[in-house]
């Protein structure tokens, strides 16, 4: 059975593969690989995220949670030059592929790193992520539950509506969030999360 994209040291053998990251003005050359998610363009989600949700409104540290190869940490540290762009991913591969990909780009400053690799003490400005949908519900609600308390401001997410994404806007709502939709393109919601009152 092929690895799952969340995997941690995926096992199927690597083949890198080039793609290019052309979105909302920014077009890059990057390295994609077999074991991590979307090997080979821009998944059809991420795009609807990177072309609907708003930039951030001010730099800080911003985190792209589930980074894959990096198309969310490449778009935000190349309009946010002055912030530090913290992604993370459990997948091994998935890191490489950003370090590589950042390199290349002249970006230093993204960051990446596994999710226990990030100090405590870090307050994200904003988050932008494509979650891991598939990893499952219990463990998709884990993941929301740990990061979103660290984020000081909004949250970006881009959820399929046929994989739950009107049942997770009504999640978090139950979890003292304030949920709204920015767009909805594609079979896609983009929602914007932000702590309860704020």
């Amino acid at each position: 059975m092929a690895d799952q994209y969340f995997a941690e040291q995926p096992t199927t053998p690597s083949s890198p593969t080039p793609a290019r990251l052309d979105v909302r003005g920014l077009s890059l050359e990057v390295t994609t690989d077999s074991g991590v998610f979307a090997r080979g363009r821009l998944d059809k989600g991420t795009r609807v995220l990177l072309e609907h949700a708003p930039e951030p409104s001010a730099g800080g540290d911003l985190l792209d949670l589930g980074c894959g190869w990096g198309p969310i940490s490449l778009w935000l540290a190349t309009i946010r030059p002055t912030s530090t762009v913290w992604a993370v991913d459990v997948n091994s591969r998935a890191l490489d592929l950003v370090r590589a990909n950042a390199e290349a780009a002249g970006l230093g400053n993204v960051h990446a790193c596994r999710p226990d690799e990030v100090p405590e003490d870090v307050v994200f400005a904003g988050m932008w992520s494509n979650p891991p949908i598939r990893s499952g519900k219990a463990a998709l609600h884990d993941l929301l539950v740990e990061w979103l308390p660290r984020v000081g401001g909004p949250s970006y997410l881009v959820v399929s509506k046929n994989l739950g994404s009107d049942s997770l806007a009504r999640w978090l709502g139950d979890q003292g969030y304030s949920v709204s939709r920015v767009s909805s393109n594609a079979g896609f919601r983009v929602m914007e999360v932000r702590a309860g009152g704020v």
